[in-house]
């Protein structure tokens, strides 16, 4: 009943809505065997890349009830080698258990995108392809309204990466992206107290907040293998 809520909470309440999105979580389930397969975080791959990134939903809400999620890589040579949908792999199991245990109504997402260390590597392990079918399953699949996408610590670079994305997204999602010279800048639009230090905040430590999700999600195992099995019938 939690995941319906959740559904129908993204939807607006429209039935017909949330019809659909549940017609699509389920069949892209079946459609995508290399995002919604083996999804155990203790796997070597899955593993080495939970060491070099931190990718977690911070615990508090903005005071207009917001979840903020931060992206970013640690170091620049643990992400050399690592698989592109493996990454996507592991923001949707976060997805999938946030759509199982939030426990409080969230009005929409705030993704802050670290680009200290995107590098033209990083770049080209993400196809046309891969990008595309990731970005459905967010935008047609999951109840998340996307409210706001910070890009803090830029380059050149992450011009041309947006300026990339940009084809594979909404409009009304083009029209949030918010580029930071500086974090006074980011502070207009995400409160300190919520913010890790990292970003200028007084939250705690990114690194905390991603170790309790790293556990989150082993202690979730046993439930993403029953997950395994309740995917669309294509045959139906």
């Amino acid at each position: 009943e939690n995941r319906m809520m959740t559904f129908l909470r993204g939807c607006k309440f429209s039935l017909e809505k949330c019809k659909r999105k549940l017609d699509m979580y389920f069949t892209m389930r079946t459609a995508c065997p290399e995002l919604f397969s083996n999804r155990d975080i203790n796997r070597p791959e899955l593993a080495e890349l939970m060491d070099a990134v931190h990718i977690p939903p911070l615990p508090g809400l903005t005071p207009d009830a917001k979840r903020v999620i931060i992206l970013r890589g640690k170091t620049e040579k643990n992400l050399a080698n690592v698989n592109a949908y493996d990454g996507m792999k592991i923001a949707l199991m976060i997805g999938d258990i946030r759509l199982a245990a939030e426990e409080t109504g969230v009005a929409g997402d705030v993704y802050i995108l670290d680009a200290t260390i995107a590098t033209p590597v990083h770049f080209a392990k993400f196809t046309p392809a891969m990008v595309k079918k990731f970005l459905l399953i967010v935008q047609e699949a999951y109840p998340v309204k996307v409210k706001e996408v910070h890009v803090v610590n830029i380059s050149p670079l992450v011009y041309t990466i947006i300026e990339w994305v940009k084809p594979f997204i909404k409009e009304k999602i083009r029209n949030r992206i918010h580029v930071h010279q500086d974090m006074d800048s980011l502070h207009k639009f995400v409160p300190k107290e919520i913010l890790p230090e990292e970003y200028g905040g007084t939250a705690g430590k990114v690194q905390e907040f991603h170790d309790q999700w790293h556990k989150k999600l082993q202690d979730y195992l046993p439930w993403f293998q029953e997950q395994e099995n309740i995917k669309a019938d294509e045959s139906k």
